[in-house]
């Protein structure tokens, strides 16, 4: 149950995720966004491989066709095996990024699709018209057909996905929150137990378990709710 859930170091700095790494022997994948790598990347990366991690690098890359393509070949040097794009991009962006991470095997290029901080009246603001489950929807059809095999979509997106491709496409899923623990910015939310069984693949949680008084303990009880739930 271990490998089913990616832990998210969301820190400012890399002392804190350096700590973070370190009281989570049991881990075994790593997810660095976008703060963090800019703040510290190459030191946490190197700091993984070393200890043999995953890395989940969630850049969310986002522009023209030919610099997406540039910047996930550059992003291959920290060997990452989960590596996000923004499918808003288009099809034609998509199909660029994975031209570039066809270098590198067992890299996944896996699909943004609405961040699970946006609320339906959110996606109002920036012109989308919701229900976010539709766009989901959308987005990953187009993905599917760039050739992009999984995507991260909340938890309430998960069922509908499952029922239009099967398991055909990896789907990881952020937004997750044990019941014993606070909702934060999420909005689109599931434990974990609820996430699975809905039919993800991967489960991301940061501060429930990195903020916990004992971390360890936190991602413990997590995989033991799991495997309790046959999972």
């Amino acid at each position: 149950m271990n490998k089913k859930v990616i832990i998210a170091l969301d820190f400012a700095h890399g002392a804190q995720a350096r700590q973070a790494v370190a009281g989570l022997p049991a881990a075994v994948f790593f997810k660095v966004g976008l703060q963090g790598f800019l703040e510290y990347g190459e030191e946490i990366v190197s700091a993984l491989k070393k200890k043999e991690k995953k890395l989940f690098l969630d850049l969310k890359f986002h522009d023209i066709p030919n610099t997406v393509y540039g910047a996930v070949n550059s992003a291959l040097k920290y060997d990452p095996d989960f590596l996000t794009i923004h499918l808003a991009g288009g099809r034609t962006m998509a199909q660029k990024a994975l031209e570039a991470a066809s270098r590198r095997p067992g890299l996944t290029i896996l699909g943004v699709t609405i961040l699970t901080s946006l609320a339906d009246s959110d996606l109002l603001q920036v012109g989308m018209a919701p229900p976010a489950a539709d766009r989901v929807l959308q987005l990953v059809e187009m993905g599917v057909a760039a050739g992009v095999k999984g995507f991260v979509c909340s938890p309430q997106e998960i069922a509908p996905l499952r029922r239009r491709f099967g398991n055909e496409i990896i789907l990881v899923t952020p937004g997750i929150r044990p019941q014993w623990s606070e909702k934060d910015d999420q909005k689109r939310i599931f434990t974990p137990q609820m996430a699975v069984e809905a039919g993800s693949d991967y489960l991301v949680i940061g501060r429930p378990v990195t903020q916990a008084p004992d971390p360890a303990a936190a991602l413990a009880r997590i995989v033991s709710e799991l495997s309790a739930a046959g999972k």
